[in-house]
């Protein structure tokens, strides 16, 4: 769905990724925000991200209502693989009760038991009532593309531990079946912003930078992470699509290509 929003001056998207696979059903990566988030946007969002933000909420755009325009039912999704769980990532978890989430340990910690003001007023505690099916993921999995991974569904998606924009913040890979195509896609969460940041982060807007400074847990954590994210696109671009939750133009170039 789309949201606009006075950080990135102009617009911003919530880019959530469906996966069909041959045995576990349908995976779904990050929800963007849910049913109840578009009916209630200030009581379930916060006034303060309702304000900051500005986002256009529509239940059309929800994951639950593109499953399902896709000829699916909603319990056909198995399983939920979270870059993270803020709002934006995270809203549309109750509209599917009956999914595993996946994410990283960390990430489930600073959400269930935030230790600072910055992770106390960043996750909504209506998005997690409901008592979600978890499935925690810890360190020490295998090394994919020089980077630490994490195998969740198989062999076919995995969680890329990125920290610092948020405590267990992830990237999730997911291998393509597409003959002409790259092998990986990659969607880096809030790994980075903006299209550009992929060859330099000095081409990221300054609004959109300080934003991502300001709202990290450890920003020189986020930094560092941000540019193993651009030696990974250096180096093996072909190979692996990658491509962030909220920038306009990789979004539209994956739909262009779907």
């Amino acid at each position: 769905g789309g949201q606009s929003s006075v950080l990135a001056a102009g617009e911003l998207v919530v880019h959530a990724l469906l996966v069909e696979t041959a045995r576990d059903g349908l995976v779904l990566v990050d929800t963007g925000m849910g049913l109840e988030d578009v009916r209630s946007p200030v009581r379930r969002l916060g006034p303060g991200f309702v304000a900051l933000s500005r986002p256009r909420l529509r239940e059309e755009d929800t994951a639950a209502r593109q499953v399902e325009r896709l000829g699916f039912k909603r319990g056909d999704v198995r399983h939920i693989v979270v870059t993270h769980l803020d709002a934006d990532h995270a809203g549309g978890i109750p509209d599917f009760p009956d999914a595993t989430v996946h994410l990283h340990r960390n990430e489930h910690a600073a959400a269930t038991n935030p230790r600072t003001l910055n992770e106390r007023t960043r996750y909504r505690k209506a998005h997690l009532a409901h008592g979600p099916k978890w499935k925690l993921h810890d360190e020490g999995g295998e090394s994919w593309f020089g980077l630490q991974s994490l195998k969740v569904i198989a062999d076919d998606v995995l969680l890329v531990p990125l920290h610092g924009h948020t405590r267990g913040h992830s990237a999730v890979a997911v291998r393509a079946d597409e003959p002409a195509g790259p092998d990986w896609l990659l969607h880096c969460g809030d790994g980075y912003f903006f299209h550009l940041e992929k060859d330099d982060p000095a081409c990221c807007p300054p609004i959109l930078r300080n934003f991502q400074a300001s709202i990290a847990v450890d920003d020189a954590m986020r930094r560092a992470n941000a540019k193993r994210i651009r030696e990974l696109y250096r180096q093996h671009g072909r190979t692996v699509r990658v491509f962030s939750a909220h920038c306009p133009h990789e979004y539209r170039a994956l739909a262009e290509t779907a």
